[in-house]
């Protein structure tokens, strides 16, 4: 299950939601949820790789795909934003769980 985290922008003062751990939505819908949060890249390169992998293994070849992408998509996602310049501004205990589960240290903090 996905866990949201509140991030800002220091310079812009801009919030964003983040997630991680496991994506629902983008085990059910592939690279929609990324295209619908502005990773326009990432969402079509997910469904041309998963319809590549779909049509190569008869359908199984899509649902693995779509299984390794739920588990790494909301990493991928919240990672970007930090490299953007946001920063974790959340709860100190949700920050930290944050950190720990993106592998981020004290940088990714407002």
């Amino acid at each position: 299950m996905a866990t949201a985290i509140r991030l800002q922008h220091p310079g812009t003062g801009m919030t964003k939601i983040g997630y991680y751990g496991f994506s629902w939505t983008s085990l059910f819908f592939g690279g929609i949820p990324a295209l619908l949060r502005g990773d326009v890249g990432l969402g079509l390169g997910m469904i041309v790789v998963g319809m590549i992998a779909g049509f190569i293994g008869v359908g199984l070849g899509w649902f693995i795909v779509g299984i390794i992408w739920a588990f790494i998509y909301n990493k991928i996602h919240t990672t970007r934003l930090l490299e953007a310049g946001y920063k974790l501004a959340d709860a100190p205990e949700r920050v930290r769980d944050a950190q720990r589960a993106l592998g981020v240290g004290d940088q990714g903090v407002l």
